[in-house]
């Protein structure tokens, strides 16, 4: 009882304590006039807890003055995670007009060019602060999503490092690393790769004297490039030499990036049970480091949406990004790139998880979000805007056929096609012909026109679908399975090709069963596929074969549904070096 009492009052004095400072806080942004002189002489996480005060009691005259001052700024992005309370302060003013992440970057630039044009060597303490300011600054534009401002910053200050000095090497790969990775995230495929050989070549210069730079953050940053760029294989070989490389001292955050896209190359790699070990050790290590109102948090509940759509876990998808949303959302701000991601993740967990029911409100509203977002951010041939493009135009082509007016349904799906013919050609001039996200802009367009009633325009897509996924990814592949399934119904259901269509279903699922067994929910539509198929032909023992297969399917799914939540138990993470030696340990 009395220790009990103890631990009550201490709760309750700390919340004291945390009214007390928040009080503090208000009063010192309400009155902001009196005490402006001072705020830059606050404790750096004060100051950040001031500033986002200032914001939200709408003192944007003071705000402004004070986020435009670069020394003010480097001085509040020293305040580690606090300064996360910054990335809502900015957004919202580049929403009011101001546009302070660009201001910054443009006095960044001119200090630096002021350093370049003295007649004498600059001094290494001033080369120093330059390199500091620039790696900080450049660090939160990136993480905010302002990549454009971070790429000038970053890519300014890497100009600043003398790689023929072992230390300056350290700091040089340390911010190729980071360009590499806003590169990849801005879809500057090119720029990434040349950024990658360059601090490649740095790590080869500094030889044996490289204790203090960090390859596996490196290679893991290479990883999520080759994802990008659909290159599977390639990508997982990089994913588990980064693993291998993680050593004692590595900041968790670069940990917890190297499990996310580890799991991601898995996931794409049908290796489900390695992809779970590495998303659940990151999203662990991230709640407990950060908590659950943490960008880095959300950043693992997205990989874990990810890796359960993956899996056939769809309710549990939906909830996980529903989750990862609201995070972002309260710490980004409404317009923000991530939170527009977001939508977009969410929209597609939606859209496939009331395939059956019809019910698209919801899913939509996200798709649309996300690409009045991206829309506001970024040129209209921006490549991020593809895939946003292909949700909507997906949830679109259902809605349309469920419309019983023909004309309101042809302008739909009319809608639609220019939405999925716009997503393929930025996907055909990022990657080219050859490469999975075009293949599978080819499918949805295969899907949409056989929704015309385009069959030719249809069968040509979805052969070229499976042509160039086959080529790449091989003949037993999950999303060969996807197409091949397509195509099977458009033979079936509007070709009256039945024989064709029958050997396409029986292999779509044939790899379903293999890569996600008997209760797979793709499943579905290929024996109901096969039903009518038989049906057609007067096969009536093969019909009642294939119906009794569903009735048995569905009980299957029945169970597989009450056993879902077995994906979100929660457990407490491993330390990092027995975590990876256990996982390299596992049979591929």
């Amino acid at each position: 009882m009395g220790s009990g009492r103890c631990q009550q009052d201490v709760n309750m004095a700390g919340r004291r304590v945390e009214n007390l400072y928040k009080l503090a806080a208000f009063t010192t942004a309400r009155n902001c006039d009196l005490f402006k002189s001072d705020f830059r002489s606050l404790p750096n996480t004060v100051q950040c807890d001031v500033y986002r005060q200032l914001y939200e009691t709408g003192k944007t005259e003071v705000l402004v003055a004070e986020l435009s001052d670069l020394d003010v700024v480097s001085k509040a992005l020293t305040a580690g995670d606090a300064r996360i309370k910054l990335f809502r302060v900015f957004q919202g003013l580049r929403e009011e007009g101001f546009e302070v992440s660009s201001s910054l970057a443009t006095e960044f630039l001119k200090r630096c060019h002021k350093v370049s044009l003295r007649e004498e060597s600059p001094g290494r303490q001033i080369i120093q602060k330059i390199l500091k300011t620039g790696m900080s600054l450049g660090g939160f534009l990136s993480e905010g999503g302002w990549y454009e401002d971070a790429e000038k910053v970053l890519a300014t200050s890497y100009r600043f490092c003398d790689t023929r000095e072992p230390e300056d090497c350290k700091v040089a790969i340390k911010v190729l690393t980071r360009l590499l990775h806003l590169r990849t995230a801005n879809c500057k495929f090119n720029a990434a790769k040349d950024t990658f050989r360059e601090a490649i070549n740095i790590t080869s210069k500094v030889g044996s004297k490289n204790e203090g730079i960090s390859l596996s953050v490196l290679y893991g940053e290479k990883c999520g490039l080759l994802f990008a760029l659909s290159d599977y294989e390639e990508g997982y070989l990089c994913s588990m030499k980064a693993l291998q490389k993680i050593g004692p001292g590595l900041p968790m955050k670069a940990v917890i990036d190297i499990l996310r896209n580890a799991s991601k190359a898995c996931v794409v790699k049908r290796k489900f049970k390695k992809a779970e070990l590495l998303i659940k050790q990151a999203m662990f290590l991230a709640k407990q480091h950060f908590g659950c109102d943490h960008p880095k948090y959300a950043d693992t509940l997205i990989d874990y949406g990810y890796y359960l759509l993956n899996v056939d876990a769809i309710r549990l998808s939906v909830k996980v990004y529903k989750e990862a949303f609201r995070t972002r959302l309260y710490v980004f701000g409404y317009n923000n790139l991530h939170v527009a991601t977001a939508h977009e993740d969410l929209g597609y967990a939606l859209y496939v998880h009331e395939y059956s029911t019809g019910n698209f409100d919801e899913a939509r509203y996200h798709a649309e979000r996300a690409i009045n977002i991206i829309t506001k951010l970024f040129p209209d041939d921006h490549l991020l805007l593809a895939s946003s493009k292909r949700v909507k135009a997906l949830i679109l082509e259902e809605i349309a056929i469920d419309n019983p007016i023909r004309q309101k349904e042809e302008e739909i799906l009319k809608e639609a096609q220019e939405l999925h013919l716009a997503s393929l050609d930025l996907a055909r001039k990022s990657f080219g012909e050859n490469n999975v996200q075009t293949a599978k802009h080819y499918g949805n367009l295969g899907r949409l026109y056989q929704s015309m009633r385009k069959y030719k325009e249809a069968e040509d897509m979805h052969k070229k679908a499976i042509e160039i996924k086959e080529r790449i990814l091989g003949s037993e592949d999950y999303e060969v399975a996807l197409s091949l399934g397509h195509l099977a119904s458009l033979y079936n259901y509007d070709m009256e090709q039945y024989d064709k269509a029958e050997q396409l279903y029986l292999r779509s699922i044939a790899i379903g069963r293999k890569l996600f067994g008997d209760s797979y929910s793709g499943l579905e539509y290929d024996y109901r596929g096969l039903i009518n198929l038989y049906d057609s032909q007067g096969n009536l023992d093969r019909m009642e074969t294939y119906h009794q297969t569903l009735m048995d399917w569905k009980d299957l799914r029945e169970n597989a549904n009450t056993t879902e939540s077995a994906h979100d138990k929660t457990q407490d993470p491993w330390p990092t070096g027995q975590f990876i030696q256990h996982f390299l340990s596992q049979p591929d």
